[in-house]
């Protein structure tokens, strides 16, 4: 959402990309389209592709969130087996398609759970990658990849959202929601998210079933 009212705040028009990958938390599908909408995108895609077939991760799997806190320097359990590539893939053929040479993503380097698509080293060989593999690439018309959250702490992020007058109650962080639609509280991402409004001085919209 911060990434997309950034790019929105540059100047760019919205393509919106939401990716059903039959993930454990599918209530950011609903979350995504209300974004889109409310920032005024010209079209927003949900683009069915179903990672369950896969599996490997507590999200494509049949295997337990962790809701013991954020371990540091160990990839949780809850990193989908090279999902920023397979995202930023498809974001780079629908970009080609559609004539835009701007893709956006909303990666963090600093405050995340240690997922290594994640980091500016990979980001740049993304990019490196786009400009050889697509025609428009090879032809010079670049593609670039902006990451402008990848340096920031959560409490940025909170704060530039309240910056950018966006409503951050509409955003969806929790990996394990629960029936009634709550943020579960005690996974990584409710853990991260909780502690960014904290350390932000800012209120937290965000409506929990435990106080992570």
């Amino acid at each position: 959402m911060v990434v997309a009212a950034l790019a929105r705040e540059a100047g760019h028009s919205l393509l919106a990309l939401t990716v059903d990958y039959n993930q454990r938390h599918r209530i950011e599908l609903r979350a995504a389209t209300a974004i889109a909408a409310r920032l005024g995108a010209e079209r927003h895609i949900i683009l069915p592709l179903d990672l369950r077939g896969f599996g490997g991760s507590a999200l494509t799997a049949d295997i337990d969130v962790p809701k013991d806190g954020v371990e540091e320097g160990v990839i949780p359990v809850t990193y989908v087996p090279a999902r920023n590539t397979i995202f930023l893939s498809l974001c780079l053929g629908w970009a080609e398609a559609a004539g835009a040479r701007d893709l956006h993503i909303g990666v963090n380097a600093l405050d995340y759970s240690g997922y290594p698509d994640c980091r500016p080293e990979f980001i740049q060989a993304f990019e490196t990658m786009a400009n050889l593999a697509t025609r428009a690439g090879v032809e010079g018309d670049r593609f670039t990849v902006h990451t402008p959250l990848i340096a920031m702490t959560k409490a940025e992020i909170v704060r530039e959202a309240a910056r950018l007058g966006l409503d951050a109650g509409m955003s969806w962080s929790c990996y394990d929601p629960t029936p009634d639609g709550l943020h579960c509280g005690l996974c990584d991402s409710c853990r991260l998210r909780a502690r960014g409004f904290e350390e932000a001085g800012l209120p937290d919209p965000t409506r929990y079933a435990a106080a992570p």
